[in-house]
């Protein structure tokens, strides 16, 4: 009951039924199964905003959407999960993809390449999807043409082939033939592109009906959409799975009547009274999705009785025979979608009485109607908000509040142009880019120890001599944003400012030296964790900025947009001539803890030199004589970038 009839109609979503849905869900595919919610259509009319946001506290690894435009919904409420568009992306919305940081599919070549020019203006590299078409017959690359088609995507520098995926046809139908061979041919793809040396990390094919019907099928990744709002996609239940409606449309009667024989009911008369009646009328007419095909055909729910709808479904209301319920008036409660009492009107039974499809009914009902969300009971824990959340381009979120700090600025230094100054410079130190999201990280520990090589090691390896073995460990708490990661090692400033400039860059480092030729012992990552769980390196490569090391895999897909440990731990070299090693905060940090151990290496007079930014900017200083520096703050002190400590020594 949404607050005694607040409204004069309204749509209950029940979070908790949709938390069921996403654990049947989850038995069904098992742990290691990433899975995308399809969130589109507003999450097929339940609200995307309040759905994703309870989808990615289940687990969701990312979100499927339609366009660009509704990506950008979501960012606009402040979602900033992954968020893919399953439909074939438009060069139209290339600009917007880019902005709000979103995931493309690529059904075509020309896409392709007009991305990855706008992705090369913007001197950044961006994931994207490919679909492939194996019987659907509507987006992705025909899959006896994908393999030449996705080389030539492969080819493009600025692209990252995060995904591949096709569309089953009729996954509602336990055993269909042309499933079987949909799945085939997709196998046949994946064949073809190993063979070729092209491995895209997360697969995908399974929708609502392939969880349910076709457990092969799921790959890396499912895509549930209709289920995950307890809709059955077939029109019958599948034995042995239990989802439940999160759904239910409301509303109230407005006014009661009586009759008398042969009286006309609505436009053109098509009801005519057989006898004496009691006609309810309700404030739903097809504006709200209750469509006119429903007139003298649908039903409702009052006093836990079925009524019939009488008369031509209006824009704004429709008419409902309440003859058999004597006590209905004015206030009641109507249930045109969901239960009241026993009896229950599914989206499947609107459907089959509309000639269309359950998909249909939860997309349309309720256009109009804020949605009420019902967590553990109560309709108070979230506020009730309509379905659409309207952006103008002129107004979009993100840029809204960027002159809004802005002009704060201008004001507080009472001078334009030096307001901007600060603003300008405030935004290059904690982001950036313009498009770049706000990185956080919480106890930051970087331990670094100084080795000197054993004879039998410059020995066994004479380029080592002149050198110190530099031992890293570094540990943080952060957001994690993607699945894959790069850790990267730059030869000179160039490459370092290239490598701050990409995005999915966790860790950077800058090796000093371009006298000799790189070798990959130069810069060895012995260990990558997150939450405790070893993450596997992807590839290792030489490229225009540096070594380049590339981490991630399914082992991270659950945990992706959650707090996670990370922890690298990295060997490298110094010459010996070398008498400084530098640490610096790049992004804003509460709590920290460096250390400096030379014991191992003789060094001698070892100081350091800091500037930490920040309302706290001396952290403890903890001198072990001859042996390590350690620097300290609470964990409840905010560090801001460029801050850093320099270690010093006496060659």
């Amino acid at each position: 009951m949404a607050d005694d009839h607040k409204y004069r109609s309204w749509v209950e979503v029940d979070l908790n039924h949709y938390r069921h849905n996403w654990s049947e869900i989850r038995r069904l595919i098992g742990p290691r199964v990433a899975i995308m919610p399809a969130v589109k259509a507003d999450a097929y009319g339940h609200g995307a905003i309040e759905i994703s946001r309870i989808a990615l506290q289940c687990g969701a690894s990312c979100l499927g959407v339609a366009n660009a435009d509704e990506g950008v919904q979501l960012r606009a409420g402040g979602i900033d999960a992954p968020v893919v568009i399953l439909s074939p992306a438009t060069v139209s919305e290339i600009r917007e993809i880019i902005k709000h940081n979103l995931i493309p599919s690529i059904s075509d070549l020309t896409f392709a390449r007009e991305y990855d020019k706008e992705l090369r203006a913007a001197e950044i590299r961006m994931p994207v999807h490919i679909e492939v078409d194996t019987g659907m017959g509507r987006g992705g690359l025909i899959y006896s043409e994908a393999l030449q088609t996705i080389r030539r995507i492969a080819e493009l520098p600025h692209l990252i082939l995060r995904g591949i995926f096709t569309h089953f046809s009729s996954s509602e139908v336990a055993d269909d033939d042309h499933n079987r061979i949909q799945w085939e041919r997709f196998n046949r793809t994946l064949d073809e592109l190993h063979e070729a040396g092209i491995e895209i990390p997360i697969k995908h094919m399974s929708n609502s009906g392939g969880v349910m019907n076709y457990p092969h099928c799921h790959f890396d990744l499912v895509r549930p959409g209709i289920m995950t709002y307890g809709i059955f996609p077939a029109k019958s239940p599948s034995p042995g799975i239990d989802i439940l409606p999160v759904m239910s449309f409301k509303t109230s009667v407005v006014l009661v009547k009586e009759f008398p024989k042969d009286y006309g009911i609505g436009y053109n008369r098509t009801f005519i009274t057989s006898c004496p009646t009691r006609i309810a009328t309700i404030p739903v007419g097809y504006g709200d999705g209750f469509g006119v095909i429903l007139s003298n055909r649908g039903e409702a729910l009052i006093r836990g009785r079925r009524a019939p709808v009488v008369g031509r479904v209006s824009m704004d209301m429709c008419t409902i025979d309440v003859t058999h319920i004597p006590e209905c008036g004015v206030g009641d409660e109507v249930v045109l979608l969901g239960r009241q009492g026993a009896e229950y009107i599914s989206a499947n039974e609107i459907a089959g009485r509309a000639g269309t499809i359950s998909y249909e009914v939860l997309c349309a009902l309720g256009k109009r109607a804020p949605r009420v969300f019902l967590d553990k009971g109560r309709a108070d824990t979230v506020e009730p908000r309509l379905r659409r959340v309207f952006i103008p381009d002129e107004e979009k979120s993100i840029a809204r509040i960027d002159n809004i700090i802005r002009r704060c600025f201008q004001a507080r230094a009472n001078d334009e142009e030096l307001g901007n100054a600060i603003y300008y410079e405030m935004f290059e130190t904690l982001f950036g880019k313009e498009d770049r999201r706000l990185e956080l990280r919480t106890r930051f520990k970087y331990d670094i120890r100084v080795q000197e090589f054993s004879k039998g090691e410059i020995k066994e390896d004479p380029t080592v001599e002149g050198s110190f073995r530099i031992k890293t460990r570094v540990e943080y708490t952060k957001v994690l944003r993607s699945s894959f990661f790069l850790i990267g090692c730059a030869m000179n400033n160039e490459q370092l400012a290239a490598l701050f400039r990409e995005e999915f860059c966790e860790y950077r480092w800058l090796l000093g030296r371009t006298e000799d030729p790189f070798r990959e012992r130069d810069f060895k990552i012995e260990a990558v964790r997150v939450d405790g769980d070893s993450v596997p390196i992807i590839r290792a490569e030489q490229t225009a900025r540096g070594y380049e090391v590339w981490c991630g895999g399914s082992v991270l897909q659950g945990k992706v947009d959650r707090p996670v440990k990370v922890e690298l731990e990295i060997v490298t070299r110094k010459p010996r001539n070398s008498n400084i090693f530098s640490v610096f905060i790049v992004y804003p940090t509460r709590g920290l803890e460096i250390s400096f151990d030379y014991g191992d290496a003789g060094l001698k007079n070892v100081r350091e030199v800091s500037f930490f930014s920040g309302k706290c900017p001396n952290p403890e200083v903890v001198r072990d004589k001859n042996r390590s520096i350690v620097l300290k703050m609470k964990d409840d002190e905010w560090v801001f970038p460029n801050s850093g400590t320099t270690f010093i020594w006496d060659l």
